[in-house]
């Protein structure tokens, strides 16, 4: 089974496309054997880990921050591809051929680019995010309104730009030298250039595209902080840019190195069979090599989540919140300054009381509202103190 399947790409060429006594009809092969297990790894690790950054990130709904927004949607988009391009491709080396009927056929091409064309536009809302919160940070207040936009648009352009998959892809039947069906773009283009055009499109609207962007969007943003540290170094000050938003920028730097790191070889190989199609019947390209890297962009799924864990304190203590919530103590008060008194009441309390020496010291006892999930353990609890002198 011919292992490139890049959008558009067509799985099984027809005789009116390649000689006929080049043609070889796909097997099962020992290779994709392995990519098939392979497949299965990869679905199972992404679907937990990001089914658990999405239960996690929702733990604080209303506090989130808009960075958390983005981190859902590209949680949503890996899953997608999870769901509809591990399963659709390990189903399909299995079967060799496409039994699901044609508008199966169509359905699942088109779902696929939408996921692939997802991930890679919310990679994008990612990088014009960090882009405006570090050349604009008085802006901040409408980053989430500017999000939410993004992230409709991106959502509407996958859909938009995979809705040809319906009209190009279709269940094609032969009958030499045996009977076979295939899920192909057979009869869909009148001319080989239409169909290189058309893959070309494709190509650059899911990865040349983005990729422009993200660069020029990280260029900017390491030409901001070059010029910002040269000023603090002149007036010998602290960095302007918030710890906690550099953490953020380097979460999404790495999520976009990844990116383009899993997916670059893949489209190259692309690439070079769409202007040289009779590579693969020379045997110029291992078949090992394409299922390889195939396989390396759909880890890709699975770094995102581990990324996100790497670079986020909170993910990290509700994991180990869900791994220890088997029992919890109670809650022991603490004392700062005089005397501290935390409870579970409905509404703060806060009194100030001379001190009876006359010192002009004040002690401040705050009655701490602490809404706590039942069953869960210390780690997930909070501790407020307050004092004031």
């Amino acid at each position: 089974l011919m292992s490139l399947q890049l959008p558009g790409h067509n799985r099984n060429r027809s005789n009116t496309s390649l000689p006929s006594e080049v043609f070889l009809l796909p097997t099962f092969s020992t290779a994709a054997k392995v990519r098939v297990a392979i497949t299965f790894v990869l679905f199972l690790s992404s679907a937990c880990f990001n089914i658990a950054v999405l239960w996690t990130v929702t733990q604080k709904y209303r506090k989130r921050p808009h960075i958390r927004i983005l981190i859902v949607n590209l949680a949503a988009a890996d899953l997608l591809v999870t769901f509809v391009v591990m399963p659709l491709d390990a189903a399909w080396n299995i079967t060799v051929q496409w039994y699901a009927g044609d508008l199966a056929c169509r359905a699942l091409m088109f779902l696929k680019l939408v996921a692939m064309y997802a991930s890679a536009f919310i990679t994008v809302v990612i990088s014009l995010d960090r882009q405006a919160a570090i050349l604009h940070p008085l802006s901040v207040g409408d980053a989430k309104k500017k999000n939410k936009a993004m992230l409709c648009v991106a959502w509407a352009l996958s859909v938009l730009l995979a809705l040809p998959q319906m009209f190009v892809f279709h269940a094609v039947s032969r009958s030499q030298p045996i009977y076979f069906i295939q899920c192909a773009t057979v009869g869909s283009f009148q001319a080989h250039w239409q169909e290189t055009l058309y893959n070309m499109f494709t190509f650059s609207c899911l990865f040349l595209l983005p990729l422009l962007i993200m660069v020029l969007c990280y260029s900017r943003i390491l030409i901001e902080i070059s010029v910002s540290s040269k000023e603090v170094h002149l007036r010998r000050s602290y960095n302007n840019i918030p710890r906690a938003r550099m953490r953020t920028l380097k979460m999404s730097i790495v999520i976009v190195l990844t990116f383009i790191l899993c997916w670059t070889p893949y489209y190259l190989l692309g690439l070079w069979y769409w202007f040289s199609p009779e590579m693969l019947s020379r045997k110029k390209v291992p078949p090992s090599l394409s299922h390889i890297l195939f396989l390396f962009g759909l880890f890709n799924a699975c770094l995102d989540p581990l990324i996100y864990g790497l670079f986020t304190m909170h993910f990290r203590r509700e994991i180990r919140c869900v791994c220890c919530c088997t029992h919890h103590r109670k809650e022991q008060a603490s004392t700062l300054i005089g005397s501290f008194r935390a409870s579970t009441t409905a509404t703060p309390i806060r009194r100030a009381r001379e001190d009876q020496g006359g010192s002009g010291k004040y002690e401040l006892e705050v009655t701490a509202n602490v809404a706590l999930p039942t069953g869960r353990c210390e780690l997930c609890r909070k501790k407020t103190v307050e004092s004031f002198i």
